[in-house]
């Protein structure tokens, strides 16, 4: 398997329909720049519920398993997909555990990282913060919408 080049993964970014979907080709392009690359093998963790992440991860390949309580629900997330918001949001610890559900490389933006980008970029953080609310928007209604569990009430 051959590793994609910075211009694709930015483009594969930019036309995922489950990630930072307001951000343009230039936005992933300075988010690229500034991320730290990170991989894992499956079973390895990703966040940990109840620790502090400092950041939000892009998945750039494979795919995780996102534990939701407390309906033990299991959600899979891929490519272009992010994790960690909630954490980056409220800065308060994780209120899940993801997994690596299969080999998986991510870039890691730390806060600090990324309120310097919002500072030189302020159409950045504005597509970015959009970004989160319609991406956490949009997993809430997934939430609400699924069906309970045989035998719930």
């Amino acid at each position: 398997m051959t590793k994609p080049s910075p211009q694709q993964e930015i483009a594969a970014l930019s036309s995922a329909k489950r990630g930072l979907i307001f951000l343009t080709a230039n936005d992933w392009t300075l988010i690229a720049d500034k991320a730290v690359r990170k991989q894992w093998k499956p079973g390895e963790v990703l966040i940990r519920k109840g620790q502090s992440n400092h950041g939000i991860y892009i998945l750039l390949r494979g795919a995780a398993s996102v534990e939701i309580p407390p309906q033990k629900k299991k959600v899979v997330i891929d490519a272009g997909e992010i994790c960690g918001e909630i954490s980056f949001l409220d800065e308060l610890p994780a209120t899940i555990t993801v997994t690596a559900h299969e080999e998986l490389e991510a870039y890691f933006l730390d806060r600090a990282t990324l309120q310097k980008l919002f500072e030189l970029f302020p159409h950045l953080g504005s597509r970015f913060y959009h970004s989160l609310a319609s991406g956490l928007a949009r997993r809430l209604r997934e939430l609400i919408d699924s069906p309970e569990p045989a035998g719930k009430s």
